[in-house]
C-alpha cells in the first residue's frame, strides 16, 4: 500500500498516512481537525542489491557449470561468479586480446 502525505491547512501539521489505492483522501488534520491536503510526493527510491542486473547474476550455480561445459570451458564475461569479470582459464595469459587490451599494459 502507499504511503500518502497530508498537511493541515490551518496549524501546518504535516503527517503520513499509509492508505490502499482505493482509499478516499483524509479531509480533517487529527491534531485539530482542521482542513487537510494530499501533497505530491516523490515516493520511495529504488534499492537494488546485488552485483548487477546480468542473466548471469541470478542463475543457480548448476546452470553456470552446465553453460561453462557447452561453451567448451572458454572464459566470458561475467560467467560463473556472478561478478561481472572474466575469468580466464589456466595458461591462457589472462583475459587480454594478443598484444593488450590498453588497460592493463601490453601482454
Amino acid at each position: 500500500m502507499p504511503t500518502y502525505e497530508y498537511q493541515c491547512a490551518d496549524c501546518g501539521h504535516r503527517f503520513e498516512k499509509v492508505q490502499p489505492i482505493t482509499a478516499r483522501a483524509l479531509t480533517r488534520c487529527p491534531e485539530c481537525k482542521g482542513r487537510v491536503k494530499r501533497l505530491v510526493s516523490g515516493g520511495a527510491g529504488l534499492i537494488f542489491k546485488g552485483s548487477g542486473f546480468h542473466a548471469t547474476d541470478y542463475r543457480s550455480a548448476g546452470y553456470k557449470k552446465k553453460a561453462r561445459s557447452e561453451d567448451g570451458g572458454k572464459a566470458t564475461p561475467g560467467a560463473g561468479d556472478g561478478s561481472g569479470k572474466a575469468t580466464p582459464k589456466a595458461g591462457d595469459g589472462g583475459s587480454c586480446p594478443p598484444g593488450g587490451c590498453g588497460s592493463c599494459g601490453p601482454a
